[in-house]
């Protein structure tokens, strides 16, 4: 295998350069070391796993709800994800406008779906069919968007403040739905309806009590049974409005579904979930995991990444997983990083086709312990001898909300 980064000090690996390819026991028997926490393995050049290799079984970890529904393994530190930095021939296109002059249309259209998305949601509170025209002028706005620069809108979608979630939460995984339907190669029609499924596939939370649903705690046992019956509500609704494409109907079902059948609300597994239900299943996390919430603040988009990477094989499809990281990137727009040189930034752009290397607002130095002149550093350009060793909790430096600087930016 070809190691493309090691995670760890090299003072304690041993390892004086960071990507090699693996040669001998020796070598591998070092990687083993405890100084080295993951590591980052690049298969365009090197050895990947045998797929059909057998897997160890592990133990039962004990398991927490961290945010909403969403319960994971409490043991689980992150890890890195194993995706080359480069993209491959036929990944999308590059973007066709600069992202500071998509980002005013980007956040427009972000917006205004907030007021569409109450009314939905307000309709279906009273058992009314739901109207979803709006929606389907919505996902056509975020579409073109997505196209003219995908980081624009997708940058804006990590910007809501916890009282707003609900609703730009759909919106949201709207957005990523569409982006991640057109990495997977997905034709204009089936990237509609993805977008769609998206944005209704939280429909039933309408119908949940609003002491639970806005709770600003952690929910109890018996709270928790009854926001897992959301899938169901929206589902019955859905089939009432009689109108809405069958694929978005499925993806308000089956959202919560996992690769080893411990999801709900029917225990499916494998292949017996629809691959556009895995789509939404990885949309839906990491916009949960990383929106900040009246009881807990999200986790770094890069921090959430390394942490689905972990979980994938056994909730999430690894294979639509791995796409979904090339749509955002590595270390995705609004990540908090540390730099080789000392220095603490919020990634602010990405560079096509090199994922390890975005443009990075840098606003702190490490060496100085102090705040520096913000000032923005193309590592894929003139700070090509500059590099991120890894996401950075910003809240550790002082930074109460290290989006403040991509909004600034």
């Amino acid at each position: 295998m070809y190691v493309a980064k090691i995670e760890g000090s090299w003072m304690q690996h041993g390892f004086w350069r960071g990507a090699f390819l693996v040669r001998d026991d020796q070598q591998v028997r070092a990687l083993a070391a405890p100084g080295i926490s993951a590591l980052w393995i690049d298969t365009e050049r090197g050895g990947d796993l045998d797929p059909d290799a057998p897997r160890p079984e592990a133990a039962q970890p004990e398991r927490v709800q961290l945010i909403d529904d969403i319960s994971v393994d409490a043991t689980q530190a992150p890890q890195a994800i194993a995706e080359p930095g480069r993209e491959p021939a036929d990944a999308t296109e590059p973007p066709r406008r600069a992202l500071r002059e998509e980002l005013s249309r980007a956040r427009r259209v972000f917006l205004r779906s907030k007021p569409m998305l109450e009314s939905m949601f307000a309709q279906a509170r009273l058992g009314r069919s739901v109207d979803t025209a709006r929606a389907h002028e919505f996902v056509e706005e975020m579409s073109e968007s997505l196209r003219d620069n995908p980081w624009a809108l997708l940058s804006v979608v990590r910007i809501k403040r916890a009282d707003d979630y609900t609703y730009l939460h759909s919106a949201a995984v709207g957005a990523l739905m569409i982006a991640l339907a057109r990495q997977l190669g997905l034709d204009r029609e089936q990237t509609r309806i993805a977008g769609l499924a998206g944005m209704l596939h939280d429909i039933g939370k309408a119908s949940i009590p609003h002491d639970i649903l806005n709770k600003p705690d952690t929910l109890s046992e018996a709270e928790f049974e009854v926001i897992k019956t959301h899938p169901r509500r929206g589902h019955e609704l859905l089939q009432r409005t009689g109108d809405v494409h069958a694929t978005a109907v499925d993806v308000c079902l089956h959202h919560h579904e996992r690769i080893d059948g411990t999801g709900y609300p029917d225990g499916l597994a494998g292949e017996q979930i629809s691959r556009i239900c895995r789509m939404a299943t990885i949309c839906d996390i990491y916009d949960a995991t990383t929106s900040n919430r009246p009881y807990k603040a999200g986790w770094d988009p890069a921090e959430s990444l390394q942490r689905m990477a972990r979980w994938a094989p056994a909730h999430i499809d690894q294979e639509i997983f791995h796409h979904f990281v090339k749509v955002i990137g590595i270390y995705p727009v609004g990540s908090f990083v540390r730099l080789d040189s000392g220095l603490l930034g919020v990634v602010v752009d990405q560079n096509h086709g090199e994922l390890l290397r975005p443009k990075v607002r840098a606003v702190y130095c490490t060496h100085k312990q102090d705040f520096v002149q913000p000032r923005l550093l193309d590592l894929g350009g003139d700070a090509r001898d500059q590099r991120i060793t890894g996401p950075e909790r910003a809240a550790r430096w002082g930074i109460a909300d290290a989006s403040v600087y991509l909004r600034e930016a």
